[in-house]
């Protein structure tokens, strides 16, 4: 069946870009979408701030903006699905094209600008979760007059109902948002967050993580780090999407918006690596950023990943890569003598 269902990814291909989105969620909710029957790997399981994943291998956010389809995708095989980004209010986000296939590249660009349909219908669909871990990503309206507060209106609306939070304050797509990683006003938002976080219902809690970007300047990793400690997050995703251009092959290499995909690998897993050196064991990390294969996933982990999430190079080849990637992820750790992802963490 995986293979019927990547020949349906490779037609979709031949739609614009967010056309074949949109179609590819309606086929979900139709029950179309691929099933891993099978049991995971025992080497794959793992622990990320507390939460036990059947596989370490997650879809990043952006996919599922809405929480519509975190059941089909966890059925996929993914080990933990992350919806959103959503925001308190709804909102429609850059005007089109803003979506954008960098085929020879095997690279996405994407101007998007949080487009959602706001906390109330994300949260509705979040309540009927069953089973499996979703995390909720949760960011700001483009025109609020207090950012910092959208997110806590975000993590109080919808306390109970995910898996974890995560703070997306890394989107290149919303003017100003990314002036939120530096130091004095990540310790006024984390500030603001813990402080919600201790207020609210105690059986509800769980981890709350911060998304970072991949450009960031000197000293910002440790200042990000002792802000994120301080305030008691469990874990920090790298990274986002860059706002840099390598060399690139496709026409659409010039468009404005954040790149992700192939070319965003090596610089995401150096700045992993950087994080990983700066956290001294603190807080976890999870690898993202231009995972296509078991060999990607693997370097993430070596480089100091306790878990990783994928979503570009599905655009690329399928929903059949979640498969190849854990089992190619799981030879790779038995290849270097480790028997689990908890051993080869920072292992680099």
């Amino acid at each position: 069946m995986s293979l019927l269902h990547d020949l349906a990814a490779g037609a979709l291909r031949g739609l614009d870009p967010e056309d074949a989105h949109g179609l590819t969620l309606r086929l979900l909710q139709a029950g179309l979408g691929p099933r891993d029957s099978g049991p995971d790997d025992p080497i794959l399981s793992a622990t990320v701030a507390g939460l036990k994943l059947p596989n370490c291998v997650g879809l990043a956010p952006g996919f599922d903006k809405n929480a519509e389809v975190f059941a089909p995708m966890l059925a996929a095989g993914f080990g933990f699905v992350e919806c959103g980004t959503v925001t308190p209010l709804p909102q429609a986000g850059n005007p089109r094209p803003r979506l954008f296939r960098l085929t020879e590249d095997r690279a996405v660009i994407n101007r998007m600008g949080f487009n959602n349909e706001g906390l109330e219908p994300f949260a509705a669909r979040l309540s009927r979760r069953r089973a499996g871990v979703v995390g909720a990503n949760i960011g700001a309206n483009k025109e609020s007059a207090d950012r910092i507060g959208d997110y806590v209106v975000g993590l109080k609306r919808l306390w109970g109902l995910a898996s974890y939070f995560t703070i997306n304050i890394s989107s290149p797509n919303t003017p100003g948002l990314r002036a939120l990683q530096t130091r004095a006003a990540l310790e006024e938002l984390l500030g603001r967050i813990a402080e919600a976080r201790d207020a609210l219902p105690a059986e509800g809690r769980v981890p709350i993580f911060l998304k970072v970007a991949p450009d960031l300047e000197a000293g910002e990793v440790e200042a990000i780090s002792d802000v994120v400690a301080a305030n008691d997050l469990q874990a920090v995703i790298v990274s986002n999407t860059t706002i840099t251009r390598p060399a690139l092959k496709s026409a659409r290499a010039g468009e404005a918006g954040g790149l992700s995909g192939a070319p965003l690998l090596s610089l995401s897993t150096r700045v992993l690596g950087e994080f990983h050196a700066a956290s001294d064991g603190r807080f976890a990390l999870i690898g993202a950023g231009g995972i296509a294969s078991g060999a990607d996933a693997y370097a993430k982990i070596r480089a100091g990943a306790c878990a990783v999430q994928l979503y570009s190079a599905l655009v690329f080849q399928g929903p059949g890569l979640v498969g190849r990637v854990k089992r190619d992820l799981a030879a790779c750790l038995r290849a270097e003598g480790f028997a689990s992802t908890a051993e080869a963490i920072g292992a680099r």
